[in-house]
């Protein structure tokens, strides 16, 4: 039974990575990635960088509170690194952390692979560089073919059947209501018009 504990403890420390979603994204797409950082251990996490991957074009990043960022470009104006450092106390032991950047995915991508750089308050830095099967592997993101949808998470997507049918619901429901009040409003006219011709007796 201990050895049973001891397994899943080990396991539960070895998922406890800096990862990036989503795991897949289409070539040539626009994406929201999110970092996830889960502190591990007792000291807090006060800083997170992020190097940018080559496939891909970050331009935009979603503001966190107690948190500030700085970003590194490169010759050709490009975003090649992002680094998140807290104002506050920064990410307990038990806590853990989502910071979001928008941008496009290269028309020519494979794969992107993001290094990270984990920094506690006690000064240690942990890296997430290595290989897929190392103890501190990089994130990756597998790039599939492109869709023809250049927008990710449903920007710019065409309406589905659904939604088509709902606005041709939609488009019957306003003739009609428009013909009846077109109706009434005859109806309230005749009335008017026989009760104003109606004779007058003696």
């Amino acid at each position: 039974m201990f050895a049973l504990l001891l397994t899943f403890g080990f396991a539960s420390l070895a998922s406890a990575h800096v990862t990036v979603q989503p795991k897949e994204a289409p070539a040539g797409s626009y994406q929201v990635f999110t970092v996830r950082v889960p502190s591990e251990k007792d000291s807090s996490t006060t800083q997170v960088k992020v190097a940018i991957p080559d496939g891909v074009n970050v331009s935009r990043f979603e503001p966190k509170p107690d948190w500030t960022y700085d970003v590194e470009k490169g010759a050709d104006d490009k975003i090649v690194s992002v680094t998140w450092k807290a104002t506050g106390n920064g990410l307990g032991g038990t806590e853990f952390g989502e910071f979001r950047m928008q941008g496009k995915v290269a028309d020519d991508a494979k794969e992107l692979v993001w290094k990270a750089y984990q920094t506690y308050s006690d000064g240690e830095v942990v890296e997430w560089t290595g290989a897929p099967d190392a103890d501190k592997p990089a994130s990756i993101t597998a790039v599939t073919a492109a869709t023809g949808d250049a927008h990710g998470d449903g920007h710019g997507a065409a309406a589905s059947p659904s939604a088509a049918g709902a606005d041709h619901s939609e488009g019957r429901d306003t003739l009609t209501l428009t013909l009846a009040i077109a109706g009434l409003a005859a109806g309230v006219l005749a009335l008017i018009v026989v009760l104003v011709r109606k004779p007058k007796r003696g």
